[in-house]
């Protein structure tokens, strides 16, 4: 009876530590699948695999806030990027929701699409802290769980995103570049953060900034909150050019057509401006650079939703996968824009120019993206 005790309490102890209650992805040797595609971030990233498990699979987008028109753009790529034929066949089930910006309430919704039996969730997370327990949730069901854009602070779960600090950096760098060659040394910038709270808006703000402190000038940067919106946007750079005056140039984080609206109406001369991929910021970076508009647009693309999506399934058959996927950055500066390549004359303004990922075989056209709703499905 004591052997049969002991052998119960082994074999209980090796359930619980042996990876069965909490599987979850293994630590492997790379490469990875589609190397192209998923990219590691650096020579350091490690790499993750799960079981396989037989699909169609059941998959999620919990989405955090959606009041600007990238987040809105990014639900409706996910809903058409569902529907293309190269994963379309691989999905049984496909819900998208929004939460709003109450960390509380998205990780109500994971957990909910974990206990419901969906085999991956996709997130951009309200806070980079504060997962640990629905990390723990998804590893005892074998679920895969992707952040990307707004990622978590964390190596335990495999992500999907762009350089954030890099491109504060570049923005940083080419705003002082441009004034340098004016013979500017010195004066006001703006600096119009995103939506407070996320990693996304840390990390490009802390770039920016160093940037700028590394730089011989003598600079004092003015910061105002514009939540990556057209209209906040607009109306905070309105408010700071009304009580600071005239600024040497402008550095934007997202919201960029509200910035060039708000120097338009407030007469405020032509500066550089460095600001997101919207397609109305590169059509007026095209149009005014030779008065002065001498613009950069990097994309934080809302295509980045079908490159987590992609990942999520390849993980699901059971490939070997980068714990961090690097996206490369799109940029373009007013030395390189051209109409029906990098922006469109013809698309709304608001409209995020960048959704094509060649190596990952996802191109996602205009119109099918604008065809769907930003509703959450039931």
């Amino acid at each position: 009876m004591k052997l049969k005790t002991l052998f119960a309490t082994l074999v209980t102890a090796t359930f619980l530590s042996g990876g069965v209650l909490y599987a979850g992805p293994n630590v492997v040797s790379g490469p990875g699948a589609e190397p192209e595609c998923f990219a590691p971030w650096d020579k350091d990233t490690t790499f993750m695999q799960w079981s396989a498990k037989e699909g169609p699979y059941k998959i999620a987008v919990v989405n955090g806030f959606v009041g600007n028109t990238w987040r809105i753009q990014m639900v409706k790529t996910a809903k058409a990027f569902a529907e293309d034929p190269s994963i379309k066949d691989k999905i049984s089930e496909f819900k998208v929701v929004s939460t709003g910006t109450d960390a509380p309430a998205q990780l109500g919704a994971i957990e909910d699409f974990i206990n419901q039996g969906y085999d991956a969730i996709i997130t951009i997370a309200v806070a980079p802290t504060g997962f640990d327990r629905v990390i723990r949730l998804a590893d005892k069901n074998d679920v895969v769980l992707v952040p990307f854009d707004n990622v978590l602070d964390t190596d335990a779960v495999m992500q999907v995103n762009e350089d954030q600090l890099a491109m504060g950096k570049r923005w940083g760098e080419f705003i002082l570049a441009e004034l340098d060659a004016m013979g500017v040394d010195g004066g006001k910038l703006l600096e119009v953060r995103g939506l407070a709270g996320n990693s996304v808006d840390r990390d490009r703000s802390q770039a920016i900034n160093d940037a700028i402190a590394a730089d011989d000038g003598d600079w004092e940067v003015v910061t105002v909150v514009g939540n990556w919106d057209d209209g906040t946007t607009q109306k905070v750079v309105a408010d700071a050019i009304a009580v600071h005056g005239q600024f040497d140039a402008v550095i934007g984080q997202g919201g960029s057509n509200g910035i060039v609206q708000a120097l338009k109406d407030a007469g405020h001369p032509w500066v550089p401006v460095a600001g997101e991929s919207e397609n109305g910021f590169r059509k007026a970076i095209a149009e005014y650079s030779d008065e002065g508009l001498k613009g950069i647009s990097i994309g934080q693309s809302p295509g980045l939703v079908a490159v987590a999506m992609k990942a999520a399934i390849s993980a699901l058959e059971g490939n070997v996968m980068p714990q961090l996927i690097s996206v490369p950055l799109p940029v373009a500066t007013y030395k390189d824009l051209e109409d029906g390549k990098n922006y469109w004359s013809e698309l709304p303004d608001n409209f995020f120019t960048v959704n094509e990922f060649p190596p990952c075989n996802v191109n996602i056209s205009g119109p099918d993206i604008m065809a769907e709703s930003e509703a959450d499905t039931n």
